[in-house]
């Protein structure tokens, strides 16, 4: 059964975040959003506008259609 995409938008959204080494207020800064909205989203309690997700995609040093792909491919796997 696929993941629903707010869940895998977090789990993505999270991982790329770990993977540059950046600080939930870090990302949050860099997209000038609050870091308390950066933890909704890891946690799948909000799901991102298509503006929120062009500036996470640029505070994560990555393009917004990668970023999407990479949920997709979250989206897909089994639980």
């Amino acid at each position: 059964m696929p993941l629903e995409i707010s869940v895998a938008f977090g789990r993505v959204l999270r991982r790329l975040r770990l993977e540059r080494g950046l600080s939930q207020e870090t990302v949050g800064e860099l997209a000038n959003l609050q870091r308390k909205y950066i933890s909704l989203l890891e946690r799948a309690d909000y799901q991102p506008k298509l503006e929120t997700v062009f500036r996470l995609a640029g505070a994560l040093g990555c393009s917004p259609s990668s970023l999407i792909a990479l949920v997709e491919e979250e989206a897909s796997k089994d639980l």
